[in-house]
């Protein structure tokens, strides 16, 4: 009879142990505060995009979605660290196109984005457009380009900065046409702009919402914008592929990625959620407001577009010879 009460004990023990673990285990996601990690200093595009979606987040989930911004080398400090994170969902990265670049130029990061992250929804992206000052003497890009292989080296572009996604892009349109020009880097958009309107350099591709005054007030000129399909507020602006220039397509955007064991269901309910946010109109205004234009990809797709983008900047950045110390 002993015998057969231990038995039974020990049953009941641990039924109700599977019980309490599969209760645990079923308990829906989240059940406490998620970060958002951002890898730039607070105000910036980044930061503000994030912190809407996770104020929507927080309001459709029931838990605190807050951000933890996370500055220093390109990217790569807040990366090492949401790649070495719990993958658990309660820490997640707002991703930028830098998050891709910066791993190639610098001789050794602690991850490896393709491997160490799991993509979760690609939420916007901004196109930059080239800007020429009128002193260049031209008014298309097939002029310019003509004029760069007439007197190569001649034209100085300018750039935010050395490995930055204008300098890139600069770069990749340099191999893609076979132009050649020369590159005077800047620290930030800011001063690069200021210049590029004084007629100290002669263009560089910019986001619109930098130098759209200056281009309305005949300061400035569009010439071509980086993107594969036409802006929707510039219609009348060429496109690369409109020119004949094969493989060129080039956006700064804005992602939500994830440490890459992050259980699957997760991933897709965070991803199913963000869509619905994009797709408010409230979102949809301020996301406009910072210059990004909402162009959603769920986790799957925002996988193989980082794939993309992975191959695209490593040419750029072989053929451009940039480094980050």
């Amino acid at each position: 009879m002993s015998r057969t009460l231990v038995l039974l004990a020990n049953a009941l023990l641990f039924s109700s142990v599977a019980l309490f673990a599969a209760n645990l285990h079923g308990q829906p996601y989240p059940t406490k505060t998620v970060r958002i990690v951002v890898p730039f200093a607070p105000g910036g595009a980044s930061d503000v995009l994030a912190r809407l979606v996770g104020q929507k987040l927080s309001e459709r989930l029931g838990q605190s979605f807050i951000v933890e911004n996370r500055p220093g080398a390109t990217t790569t400090v807040a990366a090492a660290e949401v790649a070495k994170a719990s993958a658990d969902g309660y820490t997640l990265m707002l991703a930028p196109a830098p998050f891709v670049i910066a791993p190639l130029m610098y001789q050794k990061v602690a991850f490896d984005p393709a491997r160490d992250f799991a993509g979760i929804a690609l939420l916007a992206s901004s196109p930059l457009i080239l800007t020429v000052h009128p002193s260049v003497g031209v008014s298309t890009a097939q002029e310019l380009l003509a004029l760069a292989k007439a007197k190569p080296g001649t034209i100085m572009y300018a750039s935010p900065g050395s490995g930055s996604v204008p300098h890139l892009a600069t770069e990749l349109f340099k191999l893609r046409s076979g132009a050649d020009f020369t590159h005077v880097p800047y620290k930030g958009g800011g001063p690069a702009v200021t210049d590029l309107v004084g007629g100290h350099v002669g263009f560089m591709f910019a986001s619109p919402i930098e130098v759209s005054q200056y281009v309305a007030a005949g300061k400035l000129r569009y010439l071509m914008t980086s993107t594969k399909d036409r802006v929707p507020s510039l219609p009348s602006v060429p496109t690369a592929g409109d020119l004949g220039i094969a493989g060129f397509d080039v956006v700064a955007w804005f992602g939500i990625v994830a440490p890459a064991a992050t259980p699957r269901n997760i991933v897709d309910r965070l991803s199913q959620e963000i869509g619905r946010i994009l797709a408010t109109p409230d979102v949809k205004e301020k996301f406009a407001g910072q210059g990004a234009e909402i162009t959603f990809l769920p986790a799957g797709e925002f996988d193989r577009f980082l794939a993309r983008e992975r191959e695209q900047w490593a040419q750029a950045v072989k053929v451009s010879g940039a480094k980050l110390d």
